[in-house]
């Protein structure tokens, strides 16, 4: 074991110390390509959170609620539940999917994933908790103007037209 050795935590430091000095070149230098980045991931992660939920939804609708007028005396009653939440879950669907879509332009540095994003984070503002945090941070990075002239700078300097 390399961690027992008397050099494992020279070399922990040394890593903990390299990556501490990078990360802080890469904030110091241009700390709005950090708040971008970190907004790529976080959308793509609350994305994630959607899709699972849809799919949830998805499999009790077409499961358990399926079923439901063939257990209940009041079977016209809840018909319409089934084909109701099926086209809820493919709306979260279609939600987590423009996420995921919004979450990988922004880490490319595509020049259309800073609008589809301010769009899906007004609609995110509804989504409480994760939702509305993930919708205020988005707006307050890439909405004031200035934003956009460095999100268009960012993508000439990656080289994405």
């Amino acid at each position: 074991m390399w961690f027992s050795s008397p050099a494992g935590p020279v070399v922990l430091q040394s890593l903990r110390t390299t990556v501490c000095r990078w990360h802080h070149r890469v904030s110091a230098e241009n700390p709005s390509a950090e708040h971008i980045r970190l907004l790529g991931i976080l959308w793509l992660a609350l994305s994630a959170l959607n899709a699972v939920g849809g799919l949830v939804l998805f499999v009790v609708a077409n499961t358990i609620i399926r079923r439901l007028p063939e257990m209940s005396s009041q079977g016209a009653a809840v018909i319409w539940l089934h084909p109701f939440l099926s086209f809820i879950a493919i709306l979260i669907f279609a939600k987590a999917g423009a996420g995921f879509l919004a979450g990988w332009g922004l880490l490319q540095r595509q020049t259309w994933a800073r609008m589809l994003t301010i769009v899906l984070a007004f609609l995110a503002l509804f989504n409480i908790p994760f939702g509305t945090a993930l919708g205020i941070y988005t707006l307050w990075v890439l909405l004031p103007a200035e934003s956009d002239a460095e999100y268009q700078r960012q993508v000439h300097m990656a080289g994405v037209a």
